[in-house]
């Protein structure tokens, strides 16, 4: 008896781990070819190269996970945009005015251009932020935290792009 309701357990649990998948992606039908212009920067605060650093991830994500090939000429789809803020603020403070909590916001413009499927295409702007210490140096942690924070925006472009969920 035991037996049979492990195996029970066991085939309820693989029937409901199949049930939901948050890779599934679908690159329209036609779509081979990508390509990503170098995004410019319009934010004031922002560190030198953070432009082709965002411009290299958003490839590096595209030729990975859509398998899609890159093509400068006449691509199927393309992206481009702007990083529009990039901004130190305040996100918790303790008592006597003193801050314990600093935030990055970041800010990137996006446009979305897809000829085989033009009602596709789209501009948005994405947001993200991360919290670190006030006594951290924002230099020390500025590297990892703009690496977490695109890769956030990148994973929010990729799926308003190209998943139906």
């Amino acid at each position: 008896m035991a037996l049979k309701n492990k195996c029970m357990i066991l085939i309820i649990a693989c029937l409901l781990s199949s049930c939901y998948s948050f890779k599934g992606i679908t690159v329209p039908v036609g779509v081979e070819t990508f390509y990503v212009e170098n995004f410019t920067v319009s934010a004031f605060n922002a560190p030198s190269n953070v432009e082709l650093d965002f411009t290299e991830a958003l490839r590096k994500k595209m030729r990975e996970e859509a398998r899609l090939v890159f093509n400068d000429e006449n691509p199927d789809v393309s992206f481009s945009g702007s990083i529009t803020a990039f901004d130190i603020g305040i996100a918790a403070a303790a008592e006597g005015d003193e801050v314990t909590l600093n935030r990055l916001n970041v800010r990137v413009m996006v446009k979305y251009e897809d000829t085989i499927e033009p009602e596709n295409s789209f501009e948005k702007t994405f947001t993200e932020f991360e919290d670190f210490s006030a006594d951290d140096d924002f230099q020390s942690v500025q590297e990892q935290l703009t690496v977490t924070i695109f890769d956030d925006i990148i994973e929010k472009l990729f799926n308003d792009t190209y998943t139906n969920w």
